[in-house]
């Protein structure tokens, strides 16, 4: 029996209309997710002679030995209640808001009063379908669609909840929003993340992806920052080693608004992200940051597209990598400008160190470009740590961990300073601390 039948096996177009008909969900939903599964099932697995899959393998992944997660908790604790882990995950930032996800259930709930009373909408996907269909009709899927890939076409078909946040126009929110989603041990879990900042408004969303113990993470963020927004997403994966993560995300930004974006793969055992950054208006900025630091054999690859479609579109992206062991990273991006998009300004930069003779870091930048007055440039650089930079530090009474934790986390501080939420910077510095055995 192949892999596609297993998966039919387990998940039919019965189960498909199951699922809808469990949160009595309307029909164009309904459709929506018969028209995704449609879309799975015609769409093959992945060709490793395509060049998007030629350096990454599925190797050991098998969907059947995965529990659907059930997205119904039994109800929603206090913050009192929550796992001490997941109340120290919260206490690390000031929030304005916070939401808490575990095996796709929402458990936890808070916002800000005097948000709620200027319009802003924060709460789990479900209960924006509930309270705002239109609203949520309008954007879902609209970015995203199920034939972006094999794995966006499962997540329209099988995903229960996700995050949802609307911020009206003219509206500054300071504080960070935050969402922790604590995937279920040998489940697959369908998190679906949908940002909308309306006009002239600023806001932040931090998610953190954790957990998931042998299971799968399969989701999609589709994030709108409108005309003259700010909107900054910090996504934060930080899932167990034997988990499998699947994500792909988009923004599209409007005229004159600035949107950026933070990846930041710790976790999981193998990861497969697309990150697509669509220039859709004149003014529009984007920025994607990237950190990765894996260890053991973690194979972590990502994608990303820098898309500008019209003129006087500037965007900047930084990818920096350390790898340890026999772990692997892949990135992969190209700069895409559209004929007439004249004024473009886009950069391109990969990094990678490598900590371990074992250890391997393939980088393919790439341009295409069709107009004729632009300024696009791409690079990326491998380097090991010489033995001379851990000998001077080490001769001025450093220990090697302390020597190597500092390389490694000069190395990332380009990055790092342009974390605009404090909480994170602390939350990722102490994950770098970690991973070279300081803490």
């Amino acid at each position: 029996m192949t892999t596609q039948e297993m998966i039919k096996e387990n998940a039919s177009v019965a189960d498909v209309v199951a699922i809808s008909e469990q949160f009595n969900e309307p029909e164009w939903l309904r459709q929506a997710r018969l028209a995704a599964w449609e879309t799975f099932s015609a769409t093959p697995w992945p060709d490793y002679s395509e060049e998007t899959w030629r350096r990454t393998r599925l190797t050991g992944f098998k969907p059947e030995n995965f529990a659907l997660d059930t997205a119904i908790p039994a109800r929603v604790a206090s913050r009192g209640e929550l796992s001490a882990e997941l109340a120290d995950n919260l206490s690390k930032i000031d929030s304005a808001g916070a939401l808490v996800f575990q095996d796709g259930g929402l458990i936890y709930s808070e916002i800000d009063a005097e948000l709620v009373g200027k319009g802003v909408i924060f709460c789990d996907l479900r209960t924006a379908l509930a309270e705002h269909g239109e609203l949520v009709r309008a954007h879902l899927g609209a970015l995203v669609s199920a034939a972006e890939n094999k794995f966006a076409a499962w997540h329209y078909t099988m995903w229960r909840n996700g995050s949802f946040l609307y911020t009206p126009k003219n509206l500054t929110v300071e504080k960070p929003f935050q969402v922790i989603i604590a995937a279920g041990a040998g489940k697959a879990g369908f998190h679906h993340s949908l940002f909308i900042g309306g006009e002239n408004s600023e806001l932040t969303v931090v998610e953190d992806f954790v957990g998931g113990a042998r299971g799968m993470s399969d989701s999609v963020a589709e994030i709108y920052p409108l005309a003259a927004s700010r909107l900054h997403y910090l996504r934060l994966q930080n899932l167990d080693t034997s988990a499998w993560n699947f994500a792909t995300m988009r923004s599209s930004a409007h005229r004159d608004s600035l949107y950026r974006h933070l990846q930041a793969s710790w976790g999981s055992r193998v990861s497969k992200v697309w990150i697509d950054l669509e220039m859709e208006e004149p003014g529009s900025h984007g920025e994607l940051l990237g950190l990765y630091f894996p260890q053991g054999r973690q194979h972590i690859d990502h994608h990303t597209n820098q898309n500008h479609k019209r003129h006087h579109a500037t965007s900047d992206l930084l990818f920096k990598g350390a790898l340890d062991d026999k772990s692997r990273s892949v990135y992969q991006g190209i700069i895409r400008v559209w004929p007439g998009a004249q004024k473009t300004d886009a950069y391109q930069k990969n990094d990678n160190l490598i900590l371990s003779d074992q250890a391997r870091a393939d980088s393919i930048p790439g341009l295409e470009i069709e107009a004729d007055d632009v300024r696009c440039t791409h690079g990326a650089t491998s380097a090991k740590v010489q033995d001379e930079y851990l000998f001077y530090l080490m001769a001025r009474g450093l220990g090697r961990k302390t020597a190597k934790r500092m390389i490694v986390q000069g190395f990332f501080e380009e990055v790092l300073n342009r974390v605009p939420v404090p909480g994170v910077r602390d939350k990722l510095e102490a994950e770098i601390a970690r991973r070279v055995g300081l803490e």
